[in-house]
């Protein structure tokens, strides 16, 4: 009896990594088809090899994720983690969050970035010190983007935003830590 509930729950867990690799190839393809209708997409093949390699890496740590932990939250909190590092990284490519893209700036968010991850192994991915290391994202998002408003209002109004995915990451993992 257990093997077959250990038999459905795999059925399960194919489906759902059938369907989100089949939206990470839907999103990589849709500026392709989206160049088929208008002038306004002009994707180089460099611009879809970045594409698979940030959607390709999201996919393949949150696959981690998944086969580590079985705690939602703490599946949740990474979710959001790798949200957070995929915006900052796309958005500061494609426009730059402070000024435009080849605003020196913008490397800051970077930063962010290395700081997460670098208290993430520190904390051994276990959940509170992950709750901590998101947090700490998030409090240096927030500075970065609160001087950056001096120098692009609507820009540094975003970035500071960004906290917010940070410290929603930090909630899940405190919430992960917790049970």
């Amino acid at each position: 009896m257990a093997e077959q509930a250990e038999i459905m729950d795999e059925r399960k867990g194919n489906r759902w990594r059938v369907l989100g690799w089949g939206v990470a190839a839907g999103l990589i393809l849709l500026p392709l088809v989206a160049m088929q209708f208008t002038s306004d997409v002009n994707w180089t093949v460099g611009d879809f090899l970045f594409a698979i390699l940030m959607i390709g890496s999201v996919g393949l740590a949150f696959e981690l994720v998944v086969r580590t932990s079985s705690n939602i939250a703490y599946r949740a909190g990474a979710a959001t983690a790798l949200a957070a590092t995929f915006l900052t990284v796309w958005v500061n490519g494609a426009v730059g969050m402070i000024g435009s893209e080849d605003n020196s700036y913008n490397l800051l968010f970077l930063g962010v970035i290395a700081l997460a991850l670098a208290g993430s192994i520190v904390a051994r991915f276990r959940p509170a010190g992950l709750a901590f290391a998101m947090g700490v994202a998030a409090i240096a998002q927030a500075a970065i983007g609160l001087f950056g408003i001096s120098a692009d209002l609507r820009g540094g109004i975003l970035a500071t935003g960004f906290a917010g995915i940070w410290l929603l990451s930090a909630a899940l993992f405190r919430a992960a830590a917790r049970s």
